[in-house]
């Protein structure tokens, strides 16, 4: 049972004793992506879009392809991809252009008692500046949305919902299209953060219906510093641009400024071009491996991790399992009488790296009842033997 993959991760052949398992926070990038960087910052590297010379020329057909790239990942158009900094950058853009110019005072924002914190701050502190009301699809006792309380929270009050597609505590995985389908029923629109999901997954932003969708590459391979924002076509004319400056004016006069089409008018100054195509070099890793065999894989790791945590009478288990069993990548836990941190620095003593605490998740752990969790999350380099090493030191733990 394997991907056969961990001979092209550098950090996993030099660090052969440690056993990563926090992926959910950020991935390990693979040969092939790091010798893209290497390679364009030593050979290729020029500014794009404004140089009348070859290699700023290359650069930037090298840039504009990862942007299709990018577009056939998520079954969208080419411009319909902005690229960001990451998934809070997508999510904050869209509050403070799109959610500026469309919210006003009553107007009512669903988000759901599952967000990272990313996707509920900036809604938070849009909703202060302008008068409107937020209000929270609730989980139920198995950790998965209630939709029939959701159905009733829609109105014609209703201007946005904005949802995780995948949670990084609970791991479970949102029905997009048809919360999609209800919100548009009374003209809302639909942010999908789908950060947790796109690393792991075959996505279709037609298919989720999607107006606006968010993922950062260091979670899928990529370097830090880049991400998506998917905004879909037919609203763009609604969505303001974010930043200004060089590259998205089409004309400027002293009074008077007009700016290009999108995507470029979402991109003022120099982009982040090397992470785009380190983007664009995981984005092929990804594929040539295949995302459903990713997600096939990581489900069969993920259910044997369930099933090996089950039988430790100490630890409670968080999420919806049977669900997570088939399609899962991550588990959170509690040990009975430790606090997580502890759990952790334990593993960490034994070479084992998972992440614990709340998760930039602090309203759904008072759901919960927690102050704090270990979370264990899966890529595709993991293997059996690496969830069996963890069980065993987690067994030892509990003897103590």
């Amino acid at each position: 049972m394997g991907l056969n993959v961990r001979k092209d991760f550098p950090f996993l052949q030099q660090n052969k004793k440690i056993i990563y398992l926090d992926n959910a926070a950020t991935s390990q990038k693979p040969r092939q992506v790091i010798d893209t960087l290497s390679n364009f910052y030593s050979y290729e590297y020029s500014t794009i879009h404004r140089g009348i010379y070859e290699s700023g020329e290359r650069a930037t057909a090298f840039y504009e392809e990862v942007r299709c790239k990018v577009a056939r990942f998520i079954g969208a158009q080419s411009d319909e991809i902005v690229f960001t900094q990451g998934s809070t950058e997508g999510i904050n853009f869209i509050a403070s252009t799109w959610g500026e110019a469309e919210i006003k005072a009553g107007d009512e924002i669903i988000l759901t008692q599952m967000e990272h914190h990313a996707n509920l701050v900036p809604w938070m502190e849009l909703a202060k500046r302008k008068g409107a009301i937020i209000r929270f699809i609730p989980i139920t006792s198995q950790g998965i949305l209630d939709l029939k309380v959701f159905s009733t929270l829609l109105s014609k009050k209703t201007k946005l919902v904005s949802i995780t597609h995948e949670s990084n505590v609970l791991g479970t995985l949102n029905s997009i299209a048809e919360i999609a389908e209800l919100a548009h029923q009374v003209n809302a629109r639909v942010l999908v953060d789908a950060a947790q999901s796109v690393p792991h997954m075959p996505i279709n932003v037609m298919d989720l219906a999607a107006d606006f969708l968010v993922f950062s590459g260091h979670k899928m391979l990529a370097p830090t510093g880049i991400g998506v924002l998917y905004i879909r076509k037919e609203i763009q004319d609604h969505v303001p641009p974010y930043q200004f400056g060089g590259g998205m004016v089409k004309r400027l006069t002293f009074t008077e400024a007009t700016f290009v089409q999108a995507p470029h008018k979402y991109e003022a100054g120099t982009p982040p071009i090397a992470q785009a195509i380190g983007l664009g070099a995981a984005i092929d890793y990804l594929n040539g491996v295949g995302l459903d065999k990713i997600k096939k894989y990581e489900s069969q790791l993920c259910s044997h991790l369930i099933d090996g945590l089950s039988e430790i009478p100490a630890i409670t288990l968080f999420g919806p399992l049977d669900e997570l069993r088939r399609y899962g990548h991550l588990v959170s836990f509690a040990v009975d009488g430790i606090h997580a941190h502890d759990v952790a620095a334990f593993l960490d003593k034994h070479d084992i790296a998972i992440r614990a605490g709340h998760f930039c998740a602090q309203p759904l752990m008072s759901i919960l009842g927690i102050n704090s969790l270990n979370r264990v999350s899966l890529y595709l380099y993991n293997t059996q033997e690496e969830i069996n090493y963890l069980l065993d030191v987690l067994h030892s733990l509990c003897k103590k």
